[in-house]
């Protein structure tokens, strides 16, 4: 097989012949085109989509030609006019600019000189489908994409430019849209409410949004939908603003976040939303304990703190889904959430001046949530529940009262143990550290803490006096707890330990003196238990009895009939404190009390307290 043979190139001279060949060939064209079957003369009598027609038409048949001429003359371009021009030569093109080059000298720019023809054919015609009509998006698309082919950059023939589609298209298209939007948005609102207008708003965005992406170039969008959003929303914003109150009275979800959208587009457009809704919320929260004060008899101690909290936590709650369904969470809006919620819960009807009443009804709503048998939370949801304590807390200013008050609640449910679960316990202790810190719940930790350290302490004490003394003479347990964790005060007066438990006291005294050398105990009666069975009557009882009411009681073991002077000097209860434990006695027609100062023990019944 013979190798195939090529030409040879040409010589330097041959090829600019030939491109001085092709650039006046292209000009004849056009000039032919001009003065025969003109382009010029053909479009002087064609309007609007006709002329868009016919300029498309011709477009494609011109560019294709040239498109196939440029392949012709590959090894031209890819030597000849690239040394050239790399030389600086001026006016030298590759064969396709160089059509192009000509379509715009001398069809292009003839035709828009003429009250820019072609340019207001296509924004006609882009007003005829604004105004709901459906027209040829492809012709359009066609049209505007040659006044991009027709940006040519001198100093680089393969570098896209724009000036072209800007001058001739984008600025008039700018400056009718801006008219289009100026008018149709005053003649709507003159006719029409504010929710309607957010609607039309919307849709017209997303027009122009459609618009871009089906016909207009992409370097539009920006001043494009800027325009828009000054037209469509800036130059009305202030009509939404005013509105805006009247969609938050009346629950217009589907408004509320067409206005965000719609206003969030803008600068500054969401802030003067943001401080009406931190007012709306605040006084929401106001009138809500206000009702709630009022249908208390203006008597805020007889606040029920579950309806206090719940009424707190139903103006966050309806709020807040707002926040998150109406303005799409956005950090303003849940910021003015917070300084409303902050507002009211600290400063309200129920508060009047005092920073302490929003803590403490707070504090003893959790207390009543974490006692046994509670019914202020669902079963299985008593986690939700505290959740939403946790959600108030977040506002009070001065959590260091909610501490105090919660830490006394605390030590009366470990004492009197009516915790609903030492894991609920846990959890409540976790969410408040994790809100302010190891330190605010050291001390809620350490009360724990003891109690888990008295149960080893009594079983140790218990196998001990097994060991020691055989069976105790009374069941017994105690709780050891650190003075500088609980919130407890020891008797105010003497205290006569009654000889039924004295033994078992010292007992335990030495015990844990041998065990602590050198800690004291202080024994706070005030806060005892104990359980004491009847043997006197024909059917037994458990009296459940403070220290001090039990102390009293036992003096009837020797005694039917004892006054008050011999019930003070037996026990050292003051006497105004011993007169309201016999009192209690005898409303529990466990005592009689027929003469004055004198106590009898009743024979015949014992009323047991449901």
């Amino acid at each position: 097989m013979s190798n195939p043979t090529f030409p040879m190139p040409p010589a330097s001279a041959d090829l600019q012949t030939t491109w001085a060949f092709l650039e006046e060939g292209v000009d004849h064209i056009m000039t032919k085109l001009q003065t025969g079957v003109s382009y010029s003369k053909k479009t002087d009598s064609l309007q609007d989509e006709d002329l868009l027609r016919y300029y498309a038409a011709e477009w494609d048949r011109y560019t294709t030609g040239a498109n196939y001429i440029n392949r012709l003359f590959t090894y031209l371009n890819r030597h000849w006019v690239k040394r050239e021009r790399d030389e600086g030569r001026k006016g030298v093109y590759p064969v396709y600019t160089l059509a192009l080059v000509q379509w715009k000298n001398n069809l292009f720019i003839p035709i828009q000189q003429r009250h820019m023809k072609l340019a207001n054919a296509i924004l006609r015609l882009i007003e005829t489908q604004r105004n709901g009509d459906t027209i040829d998006q492809g012709l359009v698309k066609k049209v505007v994409d040659s006044f991009v082919s027709l940006g040519l950059d001198d100093s680089d023939p393969n570098k896209a430019c724009l000036d072209i589609y800007k001058e001739h298209f984008e600025t008039p298209f700018i400056d009718a849209t801006e008219a289009y939007y100026k008018k149709e948005s005053e003649a709507f609102l003159a006719e029409s409410s504010v929710s309607d207008y957010l609607k039309k708003a919307e849709e017209r965005l997303k027009e122009e949004e459609d618009r871009i992406e089906r016909y207009l170039n992409t370097q539009t969008r920006k001043a494009l939908i800027s325009k828009c959003e000054h037209v469509l929303i800036r130059e009305h914003s202030e009509l939404m603003w005013e509105s805006f109150q009247q969609l938050l009275d009346f629950d217009k979800d589907e408004d509320l976040q067409r206005m965000y959208a719609l206003l969030s587009r803008i600068p500054e457009g969401l802030e003067p939303l943001r401080k009406k809704f931190e007012e709306h919320v605040k006084k929401a929260g106001q009138a809500a304990v206000s009702k709630l004060v009022g249908e208390a008899g203006a008597n805020v101690d007889a606040l029920d703190p579950k309806a206090y909290v719940d009424a707190l936590l139903d103006v966050h709650k309806k709020n807040s889904e707002t926040v998150t369904r109406s303005f799409r969470g956005e950090a303003g809006f849940v910021a003015s959430l917070d300084k409303a919620c902050r507002e009211f819960v600290n400063r309200n009807a129920a508060t009047g001046q005092s920073n302490a009443k929003s803590p403490e009804l707070l504090a003893k709503h959790a207390d009543l949530l974490l006692r046994k048998n509670n019914k202020m939370a669902e079963e299985g949801d008593l986690e939700g529940a505290l959740n939403r304590v946790m959600i108030l807390f977040k506002y009070i200013e001065d959590k260091d009262v909610f501490q105090t008050f919660y830490t006394t609640k605390l030590s009366k449910r470990l004492i009197h143990g009516v915790s609903s679960s030492d894991e609920s316990e846990a959890s409540m202790i976790s969410k408040l550290k994790e809100a302010c810190g190891f330190e605010y719940t050291n001390k809620l930790q350490r009360m724990f803490t003891d109690m888990g350290l008295s149960k080893d302490l009594t079983d140790q004490f218990k196998e001990r006096m097994q060991q020691n003394h055989g069976d105790m003479d009374i069941s017994f347990s105690i709780m050891v707890l650190g003075t500088n964790f609980w919130p407890l005060n020891p008797p105010s007066h003497e205290f006569v330990i009654p000889a039924e438990i004295l033994s078992t006291y010292d007992r335990f005294q030495k015990y844990y003196q041998q065990k602590h050398s050198g800690r004291k105990l202080t024994w706070l009666w005030n806060y005892s238990k104990n359980e004491l069975r009847t043997n006197y009557l024909n059917q037994k009882y458990i009296l459940m009895t403070s220290a001090f009411q039990m102390a009293v009681l036992v003096q009837y073991n020797k005694n039917d009939t004892l006054s008050l002077e011999e019930l003070h000097a037996a026990t050292s209860i003051p006497v105004e404190h011993l007169t309201q434990i016999l009192a209690l006695l005898v409303k529990a027609k466990i005592l009689i009390n027929e003469e004055k100062d004198q106590y009898d023990l009743n024979p015949g019944q014992c009323l047991l307290y449901k």
